[in-house]
């Protein structure tokens, strides 16, 4: 019965991009891709790898570490909010 009402601590892993990664992340963001209206996260994975920033990387890694820096490109527009 304790084990299941205090479970214990469970490890973190360590985060997959560090903070230069995650510079040139935020670089290649604010780029435009080649040939394409705006990014996505596989692209973007794709890019990490080929820039050397990273040796592998999934796309849902960018997705969160662009979520925890509270970057998206298109989600709020400046100026008068609609009602």
């Amino acid at each position: 019965m304790q084990a299941a009402l205090y479970e214990k601590e469970r490890p973190k892993q360590p985060p997959k991009l560090g903070a230069q990664q995650t510079a040139i992340l935020m670089t290649e963001v604010c780029s435009s891709p080649d040939g394409r209206e705006k990014w996505i996260m596989q692209l973007l994975a794709d890019r990490l790898v080929t820039l050397g920033a990273v040796d592998t990387i999934s796309d849902e890694s960018v997705r969160r570490t662009l979520k925890k820096t509270r970057l998206n490109r298109g989600k709020f527009k400046v100026g008068v909010s609609p009602k």
